[in-house]
């Protein structure tokens, strides 16, 4: 008898050894997630788990099968699926069974897993990346698609991410708005049905909603508990998330580009890459979530993520289009006598025919007006050399205005409509970009500046429509690929910059913040939020982008928008970002030019906290009736921190409580001083160079609101 049992239990381990290998189980592991697939006994692709991560190798086969992976459209599901393709014999379904899959270490230090889906009626092939970054709690994933019919097969869908969540609650927080209003919060519950977020604009594809989400489950979001599922799309174009909720109360959210007029003809034997989508799994709240992000996107997305931002003055806000050289000139000389690293010429600087005195005309003819500038933009980049600033330079390269030579000249590769009136964004249309002649002049833009005028140190790129009158004449008969070639097109310019001037440092720009993805940052080093500099609005649109984007990545000027606030108020807050000034210093008072130099000094002093440091928001502007904001950011080693405290508009005899500091060592003492001050002003903070210890501060707190209105303070946490 004791024989037969060690028998029949060897039977039953081998059985279980030959039904493992036939039914894989698939992990995806970041040092506090997993992301688990198992392949059912119909041969298909389940996702099983994503949560907090599982350690035991015993409990995962516990874990039920779930839904499958990668949805298709045409079988017996019955919600919105991942992929819908339309074969030559015009069937529009297709069954995807697990082939094979396969793990690898990458020498950046992250493992991509590939898993390949295949259909066995047609000769179909879909490989699923997921490429996992330990440390930063990062996922990355996208989907290549391709196939060997005779003839080019029909793309309907093609998402770049499937994920599923089964639990009892779901809040979702998007972000939306619109020109001068970006990214503000807002939570709902879903419940059953569908809730989308998308966009169908093209160039200027982030104008009204943000390409990132955060998924709170169980209980609306907190900012330093709960878990929250956090996902982005690198596309820079039109993108759609789709969250789900079926008849069990199980979520679905898809990522990927909006396949809105999208159909896409694929040829036999060519890859159709989707965009990548970046998600992370925080068990500590939003806050974690952001700082995951932030530090992958520093050392893997960002270009020059690991490297400092220079603080520059605009002239915009200074002279609008109206300027000449020796305007210029002067302002170079100003920039000098703040302290900031460049100066950095706007629009206006253009064209002769139709010269660029306003935004109605003049866009795509990329010489400088003669009697603007008679000696060229060499007389700038020399006097700025002398005056030891760098010196950048705006340009918008994809667009046209009707009222040029480049429009005269090349209707053709302007997207529009040969038999309809021309509609018009902000007077101007956007330049076909699936052309490779387009292509070639947009890159000739940036080539041709740089080679008559290689002192160029910083080009402001922006892009101020999305596409309108949609139509190609270079597509012909493919007008359903434009928004998707358009993309590609600006990426493979992107590409040849990149190549030719690697250490070219660029700003995104988009009319605001109507670019704001991984995707276009691994080719600029930072994006323009919004074109509100309005103090008060920008604590609650950097709060938004906060959410995904590190602070060296998000350009913040000191403007005169809102001169209700004061110059140290408008500063502080554009010190949380990648500072810059879009001003006329000669329309401040003696004090206010001090203090903006000392600001400038102040700021490169701690540049390596704010940029390179952990964000940590303690009291967030949409909390009660909008009073009060506070953000801190602390370095790597806890030895330093700068906390910035912002009154809006507190109300009269409003109790003001302490605020509670994070991120520090509770038993390291650490000396507490308010900076910035205006000159003759006096710290308020119970007196000069206080020393607590970091269980005080992170228990007790600070008292650093004020009732009076929009007072700011910036206060330095220092460890003794």
């Amino acid at each position: 008898m004791k024989l037969k049992a060690i028998l029949l239990a060897g039977l039953l381990c081998l059985s279980g050894i030959i039904h493992a290998a036939d039914n894989p189980v698939i992990k995806i592991e970041t040092a506090t997630t997993s992301l688990i697939f198992r392949v059912g006994d119909n041969g298909r692709l389940y996702q099983s788990y994503l949560g907090k991560r599982l350690h035991n190798e015993a409990d995962i086969r516990h874990l039920p099968q779930g839904t499958e992976g990668y949805l298709t459209h045409g079988l017996e599901d019955y919600y919105e699926p991942a992929l819908h393709i339309v074969h030559n014999d015009g069937n529009p379904s297709t069954l995807l069974k697990y082939t094979s899959h396969s793990s690898q270490k990458l020498t950046d230090g992250a493992t991509e897993t590939v898993i390949t889906l295949n259909d066995d009626q047609y000769p179909i092939t879909v490989k699923l990346h997921y490429v996992a970054y330990p440390a930063e709690n990062i996922i990355k994933t996208f989907s290549e698609i391709s196939h060997k019919e005779k003839k080019p097969v029909s793309l309907q869908k093609y998402a770049s991410s499937m994920l599923h969540l089964n639990r009892n609650k779901y809040f979702l927080t998007e972000f939306c708005g619109d020109w001068s209003h970006e990214a503000n919060v807002t939570e709902r519950e879903l419940a059953y049905g569908k809730k989308v977020i998308d966009t169908k604009l093209g160039a200027r594809a982030n104008m009204f909603v943000s390409p990132f989400f955060q998924v709170s489950l169980d209980n609306p979001s907190e900012e330093n508990a709960g878990e929250v599922l956090v996902g982005t799309l690198g596309w820079t174009g039109n993108f759609r998330f789709t969250f789900e909720v079926d008849h069990q109360n199980h979520l679905r959210v898809i990522s990927g580009i909006n396949p809105y007029a999208s159909e896409y003809s694929l040829p036999a034997n060519e890859v159709f890459r989707t965009p990548d989508f970046y998600f992370t799994y925080s068990l500590d709240g939003k806050g974690q979530a952001s700082r995951n992000f932030h530090d992958w996107a520093r050392r893997y997305q960002v270009k020059a993520g690991d490297e400092t931002r220079m603080t520059l003055l605009n002239n915009w806000e200074a002279t609008y289009f109206d300027f000449n050289e020796d305007k210029l000139v002067a302002l170079i000389g100003e920039a000098k006598h703040l302290g900031v690293d460049m100066f950095l010429l706007d629009d206006g600087w253009f064209a002769n025919k139709y010269p660029r005195s306003s935004d109605h005309q003049g866009l795509g003819d990329w010489t400088e007006t003669a009697d603007k500038l008679p000696n060229g933009i060499g007389k700038l980049t020399a006097e700025a050399k002398k005056q030891g600033v760098k010196f950048g330079i705006w340009i918008e390269p994809e667009m046209v205005n009707p009222k040029s030579e480049l429009y005269e000249k090349h209707k053709d590769w302007v997207i529009r409509f040969p038999n309809r009136e021309e509609y018009y964004f902000r007077n101007q249309l956007v330049l076909d970009l699936s052309n490779p002649a387009v292509q070639d002049h947009v890159f000739g833009v940036v080539d041709q500046l740089m080679t008559k005028y290689p002192d160029i140190a910083f080009f402001k790129w922006d892009c101020n429509s999305p596409i309108t009158n949609i139509y190609s004449t270079y597509l012909k008969g493919k007008q359903t690929h434009l928004y998707i070639d358009y993309v590609r097109g600006l990426y493979k310019v992107l590409e040849r910059v990149k190549a030719k001037y690697p250490n070219l440092p660029m700003m995104l720009c988009a009319g605001g913040g109507g670019r704001s993805d991984f995707e276009a940052l691994k080719y600029f080093t930072e994006f323009w939020p919004s074109d509100n500099t309005d103090p008060i609005e920008r604590l609650f649109i950097q709060w938004g982008f906060s959410q995904v984007f590190p602070s060296k990545t998000l350009c913040a000027h000191v403007t005169t928008w809102n001169k209700k606030t004061s110059v140290k108020f408008r500063t502080d807050v554009a010190m949380m970002c990648k500072l810059g000034f879009d001003i006329k210093m000669d329309d401040l008072t003696n004090d206010e030019q001090t203090y903006c130099r000392q600001a400038v000094q102040e700021y490169n002093r701690l540049k390596p906290v704010i940029l390179e440091g952990d964000l940590y928001r303690l009291v967030s502007p949409y909390e009660g009736e909008r009073e009060h904001t506070s953000s801190m950011y602390i370095s790597k080693d806890k030895s330093n921190a700068v906390v910035f405290a912002f009154d809006i508009h507190p109300r009269y005899g409003e109790r003001l409580l302490p605020v509670r500091l994070q991120g520090l060592e509770a038993n390291r003492m650490y000396k507490v001083k308010e900076i910035n001050l205006m000159p003759g002003a006096w710290p308020s903070l119970g007196g000069d160079d206080q020393v607590y210890s970091g269980e005080y501060l992170m228990t007790v707190g600070l008292g650093l609101f004020t009732g009076q209105d929009l007072s700011s303070r910036i206060i330095e946490v220092s460890a003794q």
